[in-house]
């Protein structure tokens, strides 16, 4: 957001109170809960580990279209009409427990999807990042990427892959 010029306010734990990010400041990113944004399609709310009614479970990445000043985290995230695209984390950097990384993070996905498809929304957006991304689960991705199952991917490690994951975030 900073490479970008994008203006960004963050909530943190135990916090009721949006503040600036200041992107110079050490550990800006230390507890962040949710992130706030003006972008190009409008206003975004990223919100982290958070359970989502819906899903009936935690989510990693959930990202809402939603004003400042009706964006609490706790309450955002029951509003389904507002919910753009939920993602799952797995930052293991360990190739002997990738595969199992996929697979949970994956059963997990396909949890969001069902969820809210039964709940009118067929059409969700899901990401998937992992630090630790082997040949198997690499195609695997691929194919659900080309499918449509999976509308995004990157790999914690790979600089450009999160460069890119991070700006279509942004453009959501």
């Amino acid at each position: 957001m900073s490479v970008r010029g994008v203006h960004c306010s963050r909530l943190v734990k135990d916090s009721k109170w949006w503040t600036s990010v200041d992107f110079g400041e050490n550990g800006a990113e230390d507890n962040v809960k949710a992130l706030h944004w003006a972008g190009p399609s409008g206003e975004r709310t990223l919100v982290f580990n958070a359970t989502v009614p819906t899903v009936k479970n935690n989510v990693d990445i959930c990202l809402y279209s939603s004003d400042i000043n009706e964006c609490d985290p706790k309450t955002l995230v029951c509003h389904d009409e507002r919910a753009l695209m939920f993602g799952e984390l797995k930052g293991g950097i360990d190739p002997a427990g990738a595969d199992e990384h996929w697979k949970t993070g994956n059963t997990a996905l396909n949890r969001i999807r069902t969820s809210f498809s039964a709940a009118g929304y067929p059409d969700i957006k899901t990401s998937f990042v992992g630090a630790a991304i082997e040949r198997a689960m690499a195609e695997e991705i691929y194919m659900q990427l080309e499918t449509g199952t999976l509308t995004n991917a990157a790999n914690l490690t790979n600089n450009n892959q999160l460069i890119e994951y991070c700006n279509w975030l942004i453009e959501l």
